[in-house]
């Protein structure tokens, strides 16, 4: 399991304050990146992925919420980093995104039988180069995701095992709630993702 303030102190002594978004520079990096000033309107809402552990398996990262200061939300777990895209193997480029509420397809159907009470649609990546349906969802392992992003309380390594995060749903519960509010209300929501893994 990971220690957020021991991770976080790491990332700020490292320079993570300069915000440097880029690739390391000893990979070639192949998949578009889409920069933050390619995004035209300033959101309401704006949501941060600080990836900081990419392997052969799986990338670890951390999920903030950014709008106002930096609040922590939980952990993440996607896909591993890929300079050429293979189906179901390959996380999304690094950069910011806008988020919508996906209202069909069957993990829609799948959440609004699990979470009848609060589900107003899957929360969904959008503008994503070679990628299509992005999601923000359950899960605890690179094999339950497909480009898209998992959530969880939890976080185990991924240096000698595949990786793995854990209390996935009892995130999502948490984190769910107040981005979908913003959505349905017609606010803007953005995610930024941020290569600050370190690559071999």
């Amino acid at each position: 399991m990971f220690v957020l303030g021991k991770i976080y102190r790491m990332l700020q002594k490292a320079g993570l304050i300069k915000m440097d978004y880029k690739f390391n520079q000893k990979k070639e990096n192949t998949m578009p990146t889409v920069q933050p000033e390619q995004v035209q309107e300033k959101p309401d809402m704006m949501l941060e992925v600080l990836r900081f552990s990419s392997q052969k398996e799986s990338t670890l990262g951390l999920f903030f919420d950014v709008t106002d200061g930096r609040k922590f939300l939980c952990y993440t777990l996607e896909d591993e980093f890929r300079t050429v895209k293979k189906y179901g193997e390959t996380r999304i480029s690094a950069g910011e995104y806008p988020i919508s509420l996906r209202t069909d397809g069957g993990v829609h159907e799948r959440y609004k039988q699990k979470f009848p009470d609060m589900h107003l649609g899957m929360l969904w990546v959008r503008n994503v180069p070679n990628f299509e349906y992005v999601l923000v969802h359950i899960g605890n392992k690179d094999e339950d995701t497909a480009g898209c992003t998992l959530v969880g309380d939890t976080s185990m390594q991924n240096i000698t095992d595949e990786g793995m995060i854990g209390s996935s749903t009892s995130a999502y519960k948490r984190i769910y709630p107040p981005i979908a509010k913003a959505l349905s209300e017609g606010k803007t929501v953005h995610i930024r993702y941020i290569d600050y893994d370190i690559m071999e």
